[in-house]
């Protein structure tokens, strides 16, 4: 009996240890009154203390789909939507992206047009350009773009 309480002891610990580190989420919202499909120029603003050029990934990713697009810290740039980012890094052995969340703004209001958010754990981990992919395309596919 004390042989097999020590193996599910064992197993048990053995799950909870492996599947903690292989967590990952990736989600999009977008607001039903955004018109993504219309907008012809966006500005990414630069977040002041990203040193991994996260904002040149998104802007990189939106003109392969046809956008005209900006980037830079000025937040009063003329365009149909600005696209604001927050990026969080995590130490495992090397950095990684941990999260990435990307906001599309109405660039008068400021109002969130459409969310999209990737999340992965070391095990799980993605580049930084796999995850700006898997941000934005979800925001397209929510948003109704192919």
């Amino acid at each position: 009996m004390s042989k097999i309480l020590k193996l599910l002891v064992v197993l048990a610990a053995a799950s909870v240890v492996t599947t903690g580190c292989a967590v990952n989420r990736a989600t999009a919202t977008v607001d039903p009154s955004a018109k993504l499909a219309g907008m012809k120029a966006i500005h990414v603003t630069k977040q002041p203390a990203d040193d991994h050029d996260i904002d040149i990934l998104i802007a990189e990713k939106l003109r392969s789909r046809g956008y005209t697009v900006t980037t830079g810290n000025d937040t009063t740039a003329q365009a149909d939507a600005l696209v604001t980012y927050r990026d969080k890094w995590m130490w495992d052995i090397t950095m990684y992206l941990l999260e990435l969340t990307v906001t599309i703004r109405e660039p008068k209001t400021d109002y969130p047009l459409a969310t999209g958010n990737s999340f992965h754990t070391s095990l799980s981990r993605k580049s930084p350009k796999e995850m700006v992919d898997e941000v934005m395309e979800n925001i397209f596919k929510e948003g109704g773009i192919k």
